[in-house]
């Protein structure tokens, strides 16, 4: 028997198949072979078709089956991981009105500043625990601005995921999680923040249905069956944005534990206790095992800038592989000799306050630097932007006490790992994992064993810990040089 996970992101969606008894990897793929479609229209806009992640996860699923020779009679249960924030809207027949404004849109910021400065930081602290922002709330409060003709016809609001269980079972729901990262929980009430959509003007009947994160959420109909291959009459269990699910890929599930992400953007997700947010740089998200008498918040760091600052190094200065990349920066000493990279330059950044401030390349020494040196202050300066969204992090009252991250991207890198765990002085444990084997894994969580389940992931996918390094002194000297310039340039933006 089998359990399938689904991973929907903005450049790919992730399949992955596991044996329901053991939890171990059957297949893990991903559709498209490249990247997926993100539409511009303007400066800031991001948007993307909900029914072309449907598409990709028919073939995707298709494909997993087949590759995997398995008889898809033996799938018995789904779980979903999805792009956070995201709005889809879709009319009384589930069929989506207008792409789906993605979570790198920035067009709603000034609509969530001007509520947070309205509702008041008191009351947004206090029961979202976060500022209304440019979340899901304020994205859909922009389509109600600009587009009343779309926004008249809308039956319901949902988040990435809620669209793709619409489309497998043919219900609209939501969960608290998918909720709290639109702005719409209200935590000390647990109820939804009907006060925000009031607010909006948004007319609260727009809001779904809400299941349980580990529960049956609806079964797949004979309609979603043909199209993705999928058994007619299984169940979704699970579902959860990105973060709040790599974190239980990861057995981040309580207090003082960290999960890390160093793809693309870069993402630190510490799980809490507490019921409380003060800062604006950091949000907080139920967290998939919350209960009111026993809450679990997520407080979420992103860092924009970080993969890819080195993945446009590679491709502007040689086309060399990230190995290569890799052993020529370990030649070089911590510190770059002086040279100094920003890697800010992938938009606005949630940790400087909506800022944007670009990358910039500092004290370039043409007698001295190479592209090793270049190399070299990117790994840096990507773990220093890690170790500075830390130091924010522990401003808003986040414990920490281990962190653990899965073995891919900017985590392969020595260079990174290790400074980042120097100057934290945390160990950073290493696992093969994925969101969608997660997914996959967490239809088996009906139980609530959520012990056994973190044993075995401890058990089976731990590779490697990346322990402080003793020589502290040159890491130290380096990253505040780099905090000192970065500083510089905040001042004057």
């Amino acid at each position: 028997m089998y359990y399938i996970g689904y991973d929907i992101g903005s450049s790919s969606v992730k399949v992955a198949l596991v044996e329901a008894a053991t939890g171990k990897k059957v297949i893990v793929l991903n559709e498209p072979q490249n990247e997926m479609e993100i539409l511009s229209l303007q400066p800031d806009w991001a948007e993307q078709d909900p029914e072309m992640w449907w598409q990709y996860i028919c073939t995707a699923t298709k494909r997993a089956i087949k590759e995997a020779n398995i008889d898809a009679s033996k799938i018995q249960g789904i779980g979903i991981s999805y792009q956070m924030h995201g709005l889809v809207i879709v009319d009384k027949e589930g069929a989506s009105l207008r792409n789906s404004i993605i979570w790198c849109d920035s067009r709603a910021v000034e609509i969530g500043n001007k509520a947070y400065a309205e509702i008041g930081v008191d009351k947004c602290a206090e029961h979202l625990l976060n500022s209304p922002g440019n979340f899901t709330a304020s994205k859909l409060k922009w389509v109600k601005e600009n587009e009343p003709q779309v926004y008249s016809k809308i039956d319901k609001y949902m988040l990435p995921g809620d669209y793709i269980a619409l489309k497998l079972t043919g219900e609209v729901t939501t969960t608290k999680n998918g909720l709290s990262e639109g702005m719409l929980w209200d935590y000390k009430e647990n109820k939804v923040a009907n006060w925000l959509l009031d607010y909006y003007g948004i007319d609260q009947s727009l809001t779904p249905n809400i299941v349980e994160n580990f529960t049956n959420q609806g079964i797949v109909t004979e309609k979603a069956s043909k199209e993705s291959g999928l058994p007619v009459g299984i169940p979704i269990v699970y579902r959860a944005g990105d973060q709040p699910n790599n974190a239980l890929s990861l057995n981040v599930l309580r207090p003082g534990e960290v999960a890390a992400t160093g793809g693309t953007s870069g993402v630190f997700y510490a799980v809490t206790e507490t019921n409380s947010g003060k800062s604006t740089r950091v949000n907080n998200f139920v967290h998939v095992n919350y209960s009111e008498s026993n809450p679990r918040v997520g407080k979420l760091l992103n860092i924009n800038g970080a993969g890819i600052q080195y993945r446009w190094m590679r491709n502007n200065t040689g086309n060399e592989s990230y190995e290569e990349m890799n052993e020529k920066a370990s030649q070089v000493n911590v510190g770059s000799e002086g040279l100094v990279v920003i890697p800010f330059g992938n938009g606005a950044e949630r940790m400087f306050n909506n800022k944007s401030i670009g990358s910039h390349i500092l004290n370039l020494n043409f007698n001295i630097h190479t592209n090793a040196h270049l190399y070299r202050a990117s790994l840096e300066a990507i773990a220093f932007s890690f170790v500075y969204g830390m130091e924010c992090l522990k401003d808003d009252n986040a414990t920490i006490n281990v962190i653990r991250a899965g073995n891919d991207n900017l985590f392969r890198s020595e260079i990174f790992s290790n400074t980042v765990a120097t100057l934290i002085g945390y160990e950073i444990e290493i696992y093969n994992t994925t969101g969608a084997v997660g997914a996959a894994r967490a239809v088996g969580l009906t139980d609530g064993d959520f012990e056994k389940f973190g044993s075995a992931i401890t058990t089976n996918d731990h590779v490697m810990t990346f322990l402080p390094l003793k020589n502290k002194e040159e890491y130290e000297k380096a990253y505040q040089k780099w905090k000192q310039e970065l500083e510089l340039i905040l001042t004057n933006k």
